[in-house]
């Protein structure tokens, strides 16, 4: 055991430490300029999702909506409660600031995953469609990189669908006890079935789940963090200078000052959003969309929403309060969060977090579980391999949430998760001229006084694209 957690050390370290978050940044940065700001130009354009207007009614497809539901409710999780605090008490509010940035540059590269996914997403017998970062490698780079979609697959479900689910079934199980004293065992299993009803129903009832409770968790948090500005307003002012003034390293709240507040706030708006690291492109390429940029355009704003929004929620609860400690060590994220929002309005609060951490948990493992079962299928269409799948994440998130020390086991997810994200940004870096046509595609029928662009393969013979999932289209 030492050993392997000797290599998935190493692992951890040449990614995470070393070279995926400069890569991260450049990518984000290259895609940007090249693309001409997309994610700024048609910032306006993402709120039309929120509308029923142009979505599918078909009880058989994944709407924008639904699908951007979905990825939101894989990307925010315990990392906008737990994480931003950890960053803040480490680096500083300059951290958030940094968060901030490293966000508005990963919509980008939001943008021009799930763009991809879905230009070479492929039909489902049933109506629906399957894609990602794996179909986009076999399908838009040949089949001789084979090898590195099977890397992808085999790194996506050993992160997200194994390790990142028995977290989450530790997190519920942890905060349900600490607030509401029921046990670990009681919470494992009635979040085990709840897991199974779900799973059991595939992508459409996780859809369905998703359009829900996405809403009223991120609602629900939004509201009780104006509630807390509103009663600090007179402090916001101060502040928002002091995230300013710590990023640019004119006031120092940590050891390491701006250097700190860099290094944190980009790691964690990284881990937080996900943009780039090539998980969201699963549920992206999901979506029954007239255009692939539209859904790109979708996923980006699902950036802004975890990061910009949900993050920033937190962070106003931790900073506006007097429970903050800058530098403090050993600091439990949750437990700072939930001390906070308690200052602010009293002990009920902690039931209410509880509440939003089993929400965001919950539509986490979801989220974890798709992934898992996209990578499975196209690694093998074995129904009986799907099944033994779905019956794992069930133990899975039993077993995080009734053996807290088991979850050490699982410690292989983030260097898991490292190579998954170096395999799929080598991939964009690859296909992006492709992403670049399709996004002029796009442009050019915008300025042609077209309100809702349409994709036609026919435009592009020289991809591999699967014409019958551009038809019909509603």
């Amino acid at each position: 055991m030492a050993f392997l957690d000797s290599i998935f050390g190493l692992i951890n370290d040449l990614t995470w430490g070393w070279a995926l978050i400069p890569f991260l940044v450049v990518l984000g940065v290259f895609f940007t300029i090249l693309s001409g700001f997309a994610q700024f130009r048609y910032f306006g354009r993402m709120f039309r999702v929120l509308t029923g207007k142009g979505q599918t009614h078909d009880p058989n497809k994944i709407s924008a909506r639904e699908a951007l539901l979905v990825s939101v409710g894989g990307r925010v999780g315990g990392g906008n409660i737990a994480g931003v605090a950890v960053a803040i008490t480490l680096g500083g509010p300059g951290a958030v600031f940094w968060m901030w940035a490293i966000a508005l540059i990963g919509m980008c590269s939001a943008m021009v995953e799930a763009t991809l996914a879905q230009v070479y997403k492929r039909s489902e017998p049933g109506g629906g469609f399957r894609g990602g970062p794996a179909r986009a490698i076999i399908h838009g780079l040949g089949k001789e990189y084979r090898w590195l979609a099977v890397v992808y697959a085999i790194c996506l479900i050993a992160s997200f669908a194994i390790g990142f689910n028995a977290f989450q079934g530790n997190t519920v199980a942890g905060a349900v006890q600490d607030s509401m004293g029921i046990s670990r065992l009681v919470t494992g299993v009635a979040l085990a079935l709840a897991t199974g009803i779900i799973v059991y129903g595939g992508i459409i009832r996780i859809a369905k789940v998703a359009d829900v409770i996405i809403p009223i968790m991120a609602l629900g948090y939004m509201g009780m963090a104006l509630l807390v500005i509103v009663l600090n307003i007179t402090d916001l002012p101060g502040v928002l200078w002091s995230i300013v003034a710590n990023a640019f390293g004119f006031e120092e709240a940590v050891s390491g000052g701006m250097g700190a507040a860099i290094a944190q706030g980009l790691r964690r708006g990284l881990f937080s959003n996900e943009a780039g690291l090539g998980s969201a492109p699963n549920v992206a390429a999901t979506a029954y969309v007239k255009h692939p940029v539209s859904q790109g355009i979708t996923q980006s704003f699902s950036v802004f929403i975890d990061t910009i929004i949900i993050c920033s929620c937190t962070a106003f609860v931790i900073l506006l309060g007097d429970v903050y400690v800058p530098g403090a060590e050993g600091i439990d994220g949750v437990v700072l969060t939930q001390q906070s929002m308690v200052s602010h309005v009293g002990e009920w609060a902690k039931y209410f977090l509880t509440a939003a951490i089993l929400l965001f948990s919950f539509s986490s493992i979801m989220y974890n579980y798709y992934l898992g079962e996209n990578a499975l299928t196209f690694m093998t269409e074995n129904p009986l391999a799907l099944h033994i799948l779905r019956i794992a994440i069930m133990g899975i998130v039993f077993l995080g949430a009734v053996a807290p020390g088991a979850t050490s086991v699982f410690s292989f997810s983030d260097p898991m998760m490292g190579i998954l994200a170096m395999v799929n940004l080598l991939a964009l870096a690859m296909l992006f001229p492709i992403a670049l046509r399709v996004l002029k595609d796009f442009r050019r029928q915008l300025k042609a006084g077209v309100d809702r662009p349409v994709f036609d393969p026919a435009q592009f013979p020289d991809l591999d694209i699967d014409a019958s999932a551009w038809v019909d289209r509603d």
